[in-house]
């Protein structure tokens, strides 16, 4: 018995060596990357979301008329690797997607600069959009952060919902503004239908 129970533990070990099985105290990088929530449902934020997929960054975008600011801000959109490499290969995104929105203030003053604008250290704000079928009624749901380690649902009755249901070039996401992955979704043919409607030089 001693000699079959050596016999295992080195296969065991010599699996493990190979990567056929991982050890048992392994942690898991993926699940970071994955929606997490507390036990009453709110979201927690992805702390290591610069270490995503940068996707790319707009300034003083408005989706609505009137909305005309004092200042500059700059919007980076980052999105979690898994669901990346996703979209690379089928145009649209998985269950679990994760796209963090981050809001910087423009600066202009610096010694050497002397026109244009570049990103502040400050965070004006972080916007999440997650994709987890099983838990939103509509598949998809936004959550605002404010320096805080998690956030409630923004409730679907906000014009987020309506807009990106309404203007979304892919799966109620704004992809029309993400230059690397807008002519995937065109390769692919999974531009909606709403998008096409509104940007119809699109399908040619």
């Amino acid at each position: 018995m001693l000699r079959i129970g050596v016999l295992l533990s080195i296969s065991l070990a010599l699996l493990i060596l190979g990567g056929v099985l991982p050890p048992a105290n392994q942690a898991n990088p993926v699940s970071v990357n994955l929606p997490q929530y507390t036990v009453d449902g709110q979201l927690k934020f992805p702390a290591n979301y610069r270490e995503w997929v940068y996707l790319s960054t707009g300034i003083d975008m408005s989706y609505g008329p009137g909305a005309g600011m004092d200042h500059s801000m700059f919007d980076n959109v980052f999105v979690n690797p898994e669901a990346y490499k996703y979209f690379l290969a089928n145009g649209t995104w998985p269950d679990k997607t994760m796209l963090v929105l981050e809001v910087r203030g423009a600066e202009s003053k610096s010694a050497i600069n002397k026109a244009g604008h570049y990103q502040g250290t400050q965070i004006m704000g972080r916007e999440v959009h997650v994709k987890d079928e099983s838990r939103f009624p509509g598949k998809w749901a936004f959550f605002g952060f404010n320096n805080t380690a998690t956030a409630k649902m923004i409730p679907t009755e906000m014009d987020c919902y309506s807009c990106h249901a309404q203007h979304t070039a892919v799966d109620t996401t704004f992809v029309q503004f993400y230059p690397t992955l807008i002519g995937i979704a065109k390769k692919k043919g999974t531009l909606s239908a709403a998008y096409l409607k509104e940007e119809p030089s699109a399908a040619k």
